[in-house]
């Protein structure tokens, strides 16, 4: 005959049952944030970044189409798309001025000295922008990086060696 259940520790069982049930609880909400919500984040914020620099790039295409042109005067000839892959060859007499696309599908006649103005007033503000954006990455690492160590602690896990650390993105 075995002797009878002690009360208190059939109480201690189940608090300790119900306690690791709640740890298990939290740690997916915790998993499920930085999954549902951090990480999408931080593809926005990448995302942005990178059609910020494109942005950038065609700016500068256009800066060193521009410089160019003045080099070799003003007449200039070029293949235009008509559509398709479709090509024909063009034949500007006079490139003195350009149309230039300032954003949300508005462009301005500017001569060629204008344009360069401008182009390099915009590369400068987008490169700000594009600094921003890199420093809210970082700051959603960061937020990544210490859900990820809360995790942890509430786990009771070691922390890991540096050389088995990687990097989040």
């Amino acid at each position: 005959m075995s002797p009878p259940a002690d009360a208190n520790g059939d109480a201690n069982a189940n608090a300790n049952a119900d306690g690791d049930a709640n740890v298990d609880q939290k740690v997916l909400q915790y998993e499920n944030f930085i999954n549902e919500v951090l990480r999408r984040d931080l593809q926005k914020v990448l995302d942005q970044r990178d059609s910020v620099y494109e942005k950038i790039s065609m700016y500068l295409q256009l800066k060193n189409s521009i410089q160019s042109l003045q080099g070799s005067g003003s007449q200039l000839k070029t293949d235009v798309d008509l559509g398709c892959n479709f090509f024909v060859q063009a034949e500007v007499e006079d490139s003195s001025r350009i149309f230039v696309a300032i954003g949300y599908g508005f462009f301005v006649e500017m001569n060629q000295d204008e344009a360069l103005r401008f182009i390099d007033k915009k590369t400068s503000q987008l490169t700000a922008f594009t600094e921003q954006l890199t420093k809210d990455s970082a700051k959603i690492k960061a937020n990544i990086r210490m859900v990820i160590e809360g995790l942890r602690e509430l786990q009771g896990l070691t922390d890991l060696p540096e050389s088995r650390r990687r990097d989040v993105f």
